[in-house]
Parts: structure tokens; C-alpha cells; sequence
């Protein structure tokens, strides 16, 4: 027999899709669409496992629903804009372009290596002007409605290299090619109005039944909204204010010092001259750290010097600068409570401060003296004047009425979200089409002058500012008045790059508009986005809220850009570390021990596949020892797509036997049933034919349920492996006309439930099988119901793991069917009746037990 070659077989079927053109789509009309989107890559110069596996998962699905007579969109293309092609070409000499093209077009190679169905026609680059063109465009109508303005905002400089650093360039504080202290420096910068989207952020959260709960409750927590009122400290001996917001005006009469942001506008105008030198010193020191302080976090201050006045009490209180104040929320200060926040009880008793409790709790009075942590239950007021007895949630209203009445403080609602600043000192990015001119000012680029073409001769050293800032792009006329006028040298987050594309897709040549409504009406929303959680609140919600904007614009016609929502989990691998020379690649160990200095190697945990951490997987090196097929099979057997994958030699290794027992088994048979129909029913069945077509019908349904439904591609594949273990049973028999149409059946259903998964084998087998048309144009099986409910099985059914009753229910019926006529038993609802149902376990075939309390 032939054996297994996948590089022969994967290189013939790559070549037939791509001179057929598979996989292009084309028209609107005749058959429901599905739109299936990966989130497209940035060319960094190689694909990692993390991408096999997102472009497997979507491929499956694309691959499924062209089967199932759906019209089907499955794009991809180049987030290529970014800060790493800019360091390229500072570390090696190459220009960002060249450096980003040489590594589109070998990724490239590779996605098509492994066999993904992409409408490459549609390929859509983010750093071309063609498309970048249309960022500009969306800026201009943004800048007319008042979603996009300027102003100054704090950027990490770096004094040493006298440059803009972006946040993932600081390390510890310090620059990551100098390594000198980074400091704040305030530049002019352009946002985007977010913001003005917050409460329909938040809204339409509740209403998108296709998204994982945890990223919907990512983007609440991102944009925070709180209910509550602001007030005003008016400072002692000053005309300055300090407003804080608070969600919890019922403490009002406990604060007892007031807290400021590092970075609070007001903090250089109130510092006392004698506090001056401390206070800058601990700005300095705590300024570039991550201030989301943990529980475990060390809360630190420093005294302004300055006081202010709680306006219920008239009490002066002292206003300290503080490390868990976040100028990103709220107002940037916060008034103190200790008796009833938790941080500020820590914060008090760290400088002795004062402990006012001012809700007991309804059992017992409090000693601020004694107390051991912070009271934050509801209870009853006390040392709160006119509100002393009442409950805590009634006084609130209260208090606030009060504040209103005497025009020191209102009702309000905040947000953590802050608006998006989009500004980049950057070169490698989209430019930004603003004009400055002496005489009009702030000048959009007018429309027709579009694309604002980012220069190709431009020095890029890591130093200054936007190195664009001194070439002849700066200098340019006023469309205005005609006069000498600078143009914008700041540059596009890449982010707004990537909060449209998906829209590209529907009509990526078109030259006129960034896409024809028509094709946005008709491909829109996108059916399925596979991505990873870590873009929950960054490029999940940018994307959301363009979409929102762009319809408020008249473009689009759709509320959200993704119905549905998969994140996949990461892919793993065990790390080996040297006590000496740290981690350890494979190459870098033998025997267990360092190749370096022979000392013995730690193996494990199993942690994200990481460079750094030298454990990542080169996809080339599994391709060509093992194929295409394989690499996809064991991404998507190995765990389900929400959990996190462990790489594993011995499952590649288990993924490639399984593949070499479907091509033997095939071709065993292939001659024999290649001339024959496969069965169609009419003829009756028994013992083992009756069992094989069973299976089969039963593999068909738990492979279209699977995938459909579940996504559980692992139990998918094991289903076809099953099927598969039971046609190796079909050795020596004889091959009468009955039993060979019942084994066409069945080895066709291998081949088509596996082709998704496993593209390139499939094909060739599915042509070896005597079939002219090829897979991608085949109709997906559908199963016979008759075929599985021809026996039933009688069940157990337990209550806490004693008998209560017995039942009837078809032969592999899945835990939903079964559950729905357990639950109608007389017997079962007199045992159940009433009590709490805390889960349920089935044993295919024997047992169902329900646990009540």
C-alpha cells in the first residue's frame, strides 16, 4: 500500500485550491452568509503555535458551513503598523516597510502551508495607502462631529535618549535601550471621544448573548460606571477647590484626610514651600509605577502641607499625595474614610491619622481605637449630625439633597473610562491629517488631498520626538489661506487600524469609499470573531465603538460588529531552566542537563509559550516532520478551544498515527467500494452492518453538534476516531453488494466529518473513494434519525446516588434528551419535588443521578 506522504499530498491539494480558486467569494444573492473572522496578525516575521491554533479553529468552522450550503466570508490580512518594525530598523538598518513586507509575504507562505480556506483576494494591509487613507478619512468625519480633539496629555520621556517612549518600552521605570529613569512630560495630543459611548458601551453589554460573560465583564469593569454624588473641599486659605466623587456619600462625616493622584493638577498649586522637595520626590518615585495598587500592595503618601474643609463637618482635614489614587478615575481624589474603606484604614493607621466611625453596625457599637480592620457592611448612622439613627442606605439621598441645598456637592455618575488617545510619536504609523497654521489655526486636511502619504525617507534614529518632526513632510501651505503651515507629525494608534477592518473585508477594492454599504448591510455583523481574551478591553471595545460611531455617521447600518465571540485559550508548553544560564531551549539540553556548563535542568510548570522563556514551538519544524493535517489535528484535539492547550510531543506524534490509520484504512477499501453507491436505506440491516451504519449516523451527529454548537472540536475528532476503530473490525469479511454500499457509507462519513480538520488527506482520499467533485464543494452529511432510534436503553436513574426509578431512552441519546425524560418521570418528580437540584451526572447508557439538597 501507498504509504502516507503528507508534503506530497498537501502541496498537490494547495496548488488545485489555489488554481481553482476555491475559496474566493463572490456575490451576495441565493444563500445565507456566514462571516467568519480570525483577528489578523501582526507580521512580526514568523507564525507561532498561538496562531495555528486561532486559524485552525476558524478554519474549521469556515470549512463546515461552506459544506453546509452557506456563503461564506473568511478573510485575512496585515495589522502592520507598529512600534516593532521601527526597532527593526534601528537595531538592523532596514526600513520599517521593507522589514514588514519580507515578513507579510513569509507568513504568508506559511498560513497557506497549512492549508487555511482564506479569500485571499481580500487580503487587506493596514500600512498601505489604500487603506490608511480611510483612517484619515474616518478622523476628519470624526473631527466635524466633535469625536476627535486635542489636548495636552503626560507621555514617558526619556531625558537620556530625548524621546517618547511607548508604555511597554519602560521597564521598571526605566528606558528600555538607555536604561535611565523615565519621566512624565506633557505633550499636545489627539482623542477620540469614547467616552460619548460609555452608557451605550455598557448597554448593548447586555444584550449580546454570543460573547463569554468574562470579556462582557471586562468591559463594564474598563468603563466603570458609578453612581453617586460630587463634592466639593474647599482648601483652607485658598480659592482652589478639590472635587471628589463618591459612590458612597453616607460616609461624608467620617472623612478625615483627603487623597490626591501623584499626577492631580492641583497638587504643585497647594503644596506648602516647606513640603515642596518631598512631595516632588515621592511624585518621582511612584509616577512611572503601575498604580493599580493589589490588596497586597504597600499604600503610600506624603502631606501636601496643604488642608482642606469637609463641608458637613467645617473640619479641617490634611491633603496627602497618594500611590492608590488613579487620576484615570473619578476626579483623581478621593476623600478618606478609615473607619469604612479598607485602604484608607491602612493608609490612616500607617501616619496616624484620625479614625472617625460613623455607621455602626445594628448589633454593636465601634471603637475606632480597637478596630482591626475597616467597616464596610451597612449599619446605623452615628456622629453624622441631623442623620444620627438612620439606616446608612436612606441617609444617602439624604446627604446628597443636603449637599445640593447648601451648593456644595451634586448628584452625579462617573466613569472609569477615559477618552482614547490616539497620538503616537511615532514614525511607522498612519499620520494624522491636521494642519497648523499661525494664522487659522487648527486646519483639517481637506478630503480631496487624501491619502496623507507617511514619507519613505526618513532617518530613524530612537531619539526626539516623531521623527517625522524635521523633515520636509513638516513643512507645508495652509489649505486655508495658502500661507507656511506645519502638518501633524504625530502618528495613529495602530488600534484605530484594526477597529475596522473587518468592514474592509466586505469590499477591499474598492477605491471611491473605505466599503459599499450594500456589501457592509449584507456581510455585517460578523457570525463568529476568534481572538484572544487578552483584547477584551482594548481592541474588542475600540472596534465596538467605531462600529457605533461609523453608524451615527450614516455608514453602517449595525449596532455591534460581532455577534458571536470566541476567545481561544493559549497555547502551553513545560519551561527548562538552568540554575546557572536561566531558561533553556530543547537544543540547549541533553540528558538533562545544560549543554552550557552540564549542570542538572529544572523541568516545568507548563507556562505560556514564550520566547523569552525559550519553550515556544516553531510550526515550520512540526509542518515538515509531520504535516500540515497533523499540525491542525492535535491543536484542535488536544483541548477545547476556550481552555489552554499543553503541548505535547507524544499527542503530535498520536495525531499523525491516527491520520496514518484513516489513510490505511481508506485505501484498504477504496477499490472495492469505489464503484459501488454508498447506502441510502430501503434495504433492512442487522447485526454488524446494522451496528456500522448506526455509528455512522451517530458519528454525523455528534460531529454537526459538535461544531455547531459546542465548538468542541476535541470531542469531534474523537467521535471520528471511534467510528474509525470500529471499521478496522471490518477485516475479514466478505464484501457482498449490501455490505460494501454500508462501508462506502461509512468511510465517506470519515472523510467528510474530518475534512475541516484535516483538509489535505481528506481530499486525496475523498478522490480515491471514486468522487469527482472535490471536498470544499461537497454538502455536508446529515444524519438519519431513523438509523440512531431503532433501539432504546433502559436507565437508571438515581436521586443522591439511591435507585428512585427506571427508564427508557433511544440508544446514545445525548444528556439534554435524556434529562428531558428523566425529569417527566412520575417517580422521579415525587423524590425531587421541591428541593434544590445542584447538578446532574450521566453515564451514557447506565446511570443519570441527580444531587439535590
Amino acid at each position: 500500500m501507498e504509504r502516507y506522504d503528507p508534503a506530497a499530498i498537501e502541496e498537490k491539494w494547495q496548488k488545485i485550491w489555489e488554481r481553482d480558486r476555491a475559496f474566493s467569494t463572490t456575490g451576495k444573492e441565493g444563500r445565507e452568509k456566514y462571516y467568519i473572522l480570525e483577528m489578523f496578525p501582526y507580521p512580526s516575521g514568523r507564525i507561532h503555535m498561538g496562531h495555528v491554533r486561532n486559524y485552525s479553529i476558524g478554519d474549521v468552522v469556515a470549512r463546515f458551513y461552506r459544506m453546509k450550503g452557506r456563503n461564506v466570508l473568511h478573510p485575512m490580512g496585515w495589522d502592520s503598523f507598529g512600534l516593532p518594525a521601527e526597532n527593526a530598523a534601528i537595531q538592523h538598518g532596514i526600513h520599517p516597510a521593507v522589514w514588514t513586507q519580507r515578513n507579510i509575504d513569509y507568513m504568508r507562505t506559511q498560513l497557506r502551508r497549512l492549508g487555511f480556506s482564506y479569500d485571499w483576494e481580500r487580503e487587506v494591509t493596514t500600512c498601505t495607502p489604500e487603506y490608511y487613507r480611510w483612517n484619515q478619512w474616518f478622523f476628519l468625519k470624526f473631527y466635524e462631529k466633535g469625536l476627535a480633539y486635542r489636548r495636552r496629555s503626560s507621555v514617558n520621556w526619556c531625558p537620556t535618549c530625548s524621546t517618547v517612549l511607548a508604555n511597554e518600552q519602560v521597564e521598571d521605570g526605566r528606558c528600555w535601550r538607555c536604561e535611565a529613569e523615565v519621566e512624565q512630560k506633557e505633550l499636545d495630543q489627539w482623542f477620540l471621544r469614547i467616552t460619548r459611548y460609555a452608557d451605550e458601551l455598557l448597554e448593548s453589554a447586555d444584550r449580546m448573548p454570543g460573547w463569554p460573560e468574562r470579556v462582557l465583564v471586562m468591559q463594564r469593569n474598563w468603563i466603570g460606571r458609578s453612581i453617586g454624588a460630587e463634592v466639593d473641599f474647599p482648601v483652607v486659605g485658598s480659592d482652589d477647590v478639590i472635587r471628589i466623587f463618591t459612590t458612597r456619600p453616607d460616609t461624608l462625616y467620617g472623612t478625615t484626610f483627603m487623597s490626591l493622584a501623584p499626577e492631580h493638577p492641583l497638587v504643585e498649586r497647594i503644596t506648602t514651600p516647606e513640603r515642596a522637595g518631598e512631595v516632588r520626590a515621592f511624585i518621582k518615585r511612584v509616577g512611572l509605577r503601575d498604580r493599580a495598587v493589589g490588596e497586597d500592595t504597600e499604600k503610600e503618601g506624603v502631606f501636601t502641607g496643604a488642608m482642606c474643609r469637609n463641608p458637613l463637618t467645617g473640619r479641617e482635614i490634611p491633603v496627602f499625595v497618594a500611590n492608590f489614587v488613579l487620576m484615570e478615575y473619578g476626579t483623581g481624589a478621593v476623600m478618606a474614610v478609615p473607619a469604612h474603606d479598607q485602604r484608607d484604614f491602612e493608609f490612616a493607621r500607617r501616619y496616624g491619622l484620625p479614625i472617625t466611625v460613623v455607621i455602626n453596625p445594628p448589633d454593636r457599637t465601634l471603637d475606632p481605637e480597637t478596630m482591626e480592620e475597616a467597616y464596610v457592611d451597612d449599619g446605623v448612622m452615628v456622629n453624622s449630625g441631623p442623620f444620627d439613627n438612620m439606616k446608612n442606605t436612606k441617609a444617602m439621598e439624604a446627604i446628597v439633597e443636603k449637599l445640593e441645598r447648601d451648593g456644595t456637592g451634586k448628584r452625579s455618575v462617573t466613569y472609569r473610562l477615559r477618552d482614547w488617545g490616539i497620538s503616537r510619536q511615532r514614525y511607522w504609523g498612519c499620520p494624522i491629517p491636521i494642519i497648523y497654521c499661525k494664522a487659522c489655526g487648527t486646519v483639517p486636511v481637506p478630503e480631496e488631498d487624501l491619502p496623507v502619504i507617511l514619507p519613505g525617507d526618513v532617518e530613524l534614529t530612537g531619539k526626539g520626538l516623531s521623527p517625522l518632526a524635521d523633515t520636509s513632510f513638516a513643512r507645508t501651505n495652509c489649505p486655508s489661506c495658502g500661507g507656511d503651515a506645519r502638518r501633524e507629525t504625530d502618528t495613529m494608534d495602530t488600534f484605530v487600524d484594526s477597529s475596522w477592518y473587518f468592514l474592509r473585508y466586505t469590499s477591499p477594492g474598492l477605491k471611491d469609499a473605505p466599503f459599499d454599504r450594500d456589501d457592509v448591510s449584507f456581510w455585517m455583523p460578523v457570525d463568529r470573531y476568534i481572538g484572544g481574551i487578552e483584547h477584551a478591553v482594548l481592541h474588542l471595545l475600540y472596534a465596538r465603538f467605531f462600529t457605533k460611531a461609523l453608524r451615527d455617521l450614516g455608514l453602517v447600518d449595525v449596532d455591534e460588529p460581532f455577534e458571536n465571540l470566541l476567545t481561544q485559550g493559549m497555547v502551553c508548553k513545560e519551561i527548562m531552566k538552568c540554575p546557572e544560564h536561566g531558561h533553556l531551549s530543547p537544543k540547549e539540553v541533553e540528558d538533562g542537563r545544560c549543554t552550557h556548563c552540564g549542570r542538572e535542568v529544572e523541568v516545568g510548570p507548563v507556562e505560556k509559550m514564550s520566547k523569552s522563556k525559550k519553550n515556544t514551538v516553531d510550526p515550520d519544524s512540526i509542518i515538515a516532520a509531520y504535516g500540515a493535517d497533523t499540525t491542525r489535528v492535535f491543536t484542535l484535539f488536544a483541548a477545547p478551544p476556550e481552555r489552554d492547550l499543553d503541548w505535547s510531543e507524544e499527542g503530535v506524534e498520536g495525531s499523525f498515527r491516527f491520520l496514518g490509520r484513516v489513510w490505511r484504512l481508506v485505501n484498504e477499501h477504496a477499490e472495492a467500494v469505489r464503484g459501488s453507491a454508498a447506502y441510502a436505506g430501503g434495504r433492512p440491516l442487522d447485526g454488524y452492518l446494522k451496528d456500522v451504519h448506526r455509528t455512522t449516523h451517530m458519528t454525523i451527529r455528534k460531529v454537526t453538534q459538535d461544531i455547531e454548537e459546542r465548538f468542541h472540536f476535541n470531542t469531534a475528532i474523537s467521535a471520528i476516531m471511534e467510528l474509525v476503530n470500529r471499521l478496522y473490525q471490518w477485516e475479514g469479511r466478505k464484501k457482498d453488494a449490501l455490505e460494501i454500499e454500508v462501508l462506502k457509507e461509512a468511510l465517506e462519513a470519515v472523510v467528510l466529518l474530518l475534512s475541516p480538520f484535516a483538509p489535505h488527506i481528506t481530499e486525496e482520499l475523498w478522490q480515491r473513494l471514486g468522487n469527482d467533485t472535490p471536498l470544499y464543494r461537497t454538502q455536508w452529511p446529515s444524519f438519519d434519525p431513523s438509523a440512531i432510534a431503532t433501539e432504546e436503553v433502559t436507565l437508571v436513574v438515581q436521586v443522591n446516588g439511591k435507585v428512585r426509578s427506571r427508564v427508557r431512552v433511544p440508544a446514545g441519546a445525548e444528556k439534554d434528551a435524556v434529562e428531558a425524560v428523566v425529569m417527566k418521570d412520575d417517580k422521579v418528580i415525587q423524590w425531587i419535588d421541591g428541593r434544590n437540584i445542584r447538578k446532574t451526572v450521566y453515564i451514557p447508557g447506565r446511570i443519570f443521578n441527580i444531587v439535590v439538597a
